[in-house]
């Protein structure tokens, strides 16, 4: 059974360039069909992978589970290579703990196993080192999300392990991915009613690291990807893409505006 899901871009168009998209916890490949399907109809090349499995296995350590997750994230990168190889830039793209994963990973090494260096990363919805408690199914699709189809998405996969987000992210990962110095572009995305975020440590990461972006989106959840402003938050995702092409240079500058 393959561990990935593809979604390609439209046939006769010009692939722009290659997003691998990391889930969260409790989430599976599809929580992201909807966000893969809008970033490939822009002409990108997106690979959807299984969330990470940071657990510490007998005789390991975290750096142990952070390198086998980095092995899993080189293969599947290299896998969506064409005839011309990979299609370039590549972005990661993580939502949650998969966003620290990503963090945590690139800190320590810069690079994926096998040397290449990601162009650029997306980190959605990264939390804080306290969560508030789930109880309920509904309690916890509270915390994630007030988009009725996004709801439905997750209610009716019953891969979707219910409960996770109650379940706290060690405090050594977390401290790695907010301290991961990096130094390739980096957008940060947060909901600006996300439970589950420190905004104020997102903020002073965002600020130290040379290249980063910080976008919070009104009255968005913590699946800040997948909650009623999907829409504008894929848009920001294709905006920053684009940007990226052209060395980080805004595509659109606004001249003046009355809004």
């Amino acid at each position: 059974m393959s561990d990935h899901t593809d979604h390609h871009a439209p046939n006769g168009l010009r692939t722009r360039g290659t997003v691998v998209v990391v889930p969260g916890r409790g989430e599976t490949r599809a929580t992201y069909g909807r966000l893969s399907a809008r970033l490939a109809a822009d002409a990108y090349r997106v690979r959807v992978v299984d969330a990470p499995d940071l657990t510490v296995r007998d005789g390991d350590d975290r750096g142990a589970a952070l390198t086998r997750f980095g092995a899993r994230l080189a293969e599947a990168v290299e896998g969506t290579a064409d005839t011309d190889g990979v299609t370039e830039p590549v972005v990661l793209l993580g939502a949650d703990a998969g966003a620290v994963a990503l963090a945590a990973h690139l800190g320590r090494t810069g690079r994926l196993p096998g040397g290449r260096q990601p162009d650029a990363l997306v980190l959605a919805g990264l939390p804080g080192r306290t969560a508030p408690g789930v109880g309920s199914w509904d309690e916890e699709l509270d915390v994630r999300t007030s988009c009725p189809t996004h709801r439905g998405t997750l209610s009716n996969d019953a891969q979707v392990r219910r409960g996770s987000l109650g379940e706290s992210l060690p405090d050594a990962l977390l401290e790695a991915a907010y301290d991961a110095g990096l130094t390739l572009p980096v957008l940060f995305l947060t909901g600006d009613t996300d439970p589950l975020a420190d905004r104020a440590a997102l903020l002073r990461t965002a600020k130290s690291l040379p290249r980063a972006r910080l976008s919070v989106v009104r009255d968005a959840h913590h699946d800040v990807l997948n909650d009623v402003q999907h829409r504008s938050v894929a848009a920001e995702i294709v905006t920053f893409l684009e940007a990226l092409r052209g060395q980080l240079v805004p595509v659109v500058a606004v001249e003046t505006s009355a809004w």
